[in-house]
């Protein structure tokens, strides 16, 4: 890429690649049409979105910078101010967010809300890119059995590499053995600054990637639905009280995806331990055939059940075979 005059041509001569563009767009939250206003000079970016322009392009982020400063209308712009600001859920997001959940059908509410909050979070908490997955870690129904949790279950997530992008491809169950599922016990988070060294009697789920992790509980009126379960590649990356603030709200703002009947009590709660992830793989491949079995299955019954329904009795189903196992 040769030598620019103005950060808007270089973001043109970047975004000259559809797939890029595709991409900064998505990161964003933008259409393209608001990409091309910037570059046009017909509109300048928000500080909010200006920050996570130069972290989703984290190699162009100096010479991105030392344009943007060459421009007058950012010549007194303060970058160290912009870092401050972005610790912060931005007023324009939560107004976005409230749209959402009351113009979206109540089928589409959980996940195309809940990956709407979670983009958001992991654009503010990992600007640089060095390697975070955020995650919902759900309660499972109450058993059958006992009217009691027996376990939780990952399942919608977004990853920066090293972790995949889609989460959902990866979801397992996690139980008393978990840091998850501690959290969910006591109902009140938990950071675990060093995975790999860290001596506690707090117990962790551990993957290869995952240096640190921090949980919160999702509760609403005193009740649980899950947790958000944050982990980055780096050790000690949730020291900053700001980063500790910031993850607390999202936490309170991912709450809205669950309906009231999705939070149960305290007292409900009673995890089992589940096996670990590579013991937990095998049931979970042919969960698309179990479910479409289940579906055709019910269409010869007096209750027809739908995709989301078969799904659910799917997980109880797998739940139910590795606490057995």
């Amino acid at each position: 890429m040769g030598e620019t005059d103005s950060w808007r041509e270089l973001l043109r001569e970047i975004t000259e690649d559809p797939r890029e563009r595709q991409r900064i767009c998505q990161e964003l939250s933008i259409q393209s049409i608001t990409l091309t206003r910037w570059i046009n000079g017909d509109t300048d970016p928000r500080p909010q979105n200006l920050y996570h322009l130069l972290s989703t392009l984290p190699q162009y982020r100096e010479q991105l910078i030392d344009l943007l400063q060459l421009d007058e209308k950012f010549a007194d712009f303060s970058f160290d101010r912009l870092d401050r600001e972005a610790q912060e859920i931005p007023v324009e997001f939560y107004a976005d967010v409230f749209k959402n959940r009351a113009t979206m059908l109540d089928s589409a509410r959980y996940k195309g809300l809940g990956r709407m909050i979670l983009q958001q979070a992991i654009n503010q908490l990992d600007p640089e890119r060095l390697g975070m997955c955020v995650s919902v870690v759900r309660c499972m129904p109450l058993s059958r059995r006992d009217q009691k949790i027996h376990s939780l279950r990952e399942s919608i997530g977004i990853g920066n590499p090293p972790w995949g992008r889609d989460r959902e491809l990866n979801a397992m169950f996690l139980g008393a053995e978990s840091l998850c599922g501690y959290v969910a016990t006591i109902g009140e988070e938990q950071i675990n600054q060093d995975v790999e060294h860290m001596e506690s009697l707090i117990p962790a789920h551990k993957t290869p990637e995952e240096k640190s992790a921090a949980v919160y509980p999702i509760i609403h009126e005193g009740k649980l639905a899950g947790v958000l379960l944050i982990s980055s590649t780096q050790p000690n990356y949730f020291v900053s009280e700001a980063r500790l603030k910031l993850m607390k709200s999202f936490a309170n703002l991912i709450a809205l995806i669950f309906e009231p009947r999705e939070f149960y009590n305290q007292s409900d709660i009673q995890l089992y331990g589940m096996p670990d992830q590579e013991q937990q793989e095998p049931h979970f491949a042919n969960f698309r055939q179990r479910v479409t079995e289940l579906l055709q299955k019910s269409r010869a019954t007096e209750h027809e059940m739908s995709s989301a329904e078969a799904e659910d009795e799917v997980w109880r189903q797998l739940e139910e075979e590795l606490l057995n196992s």
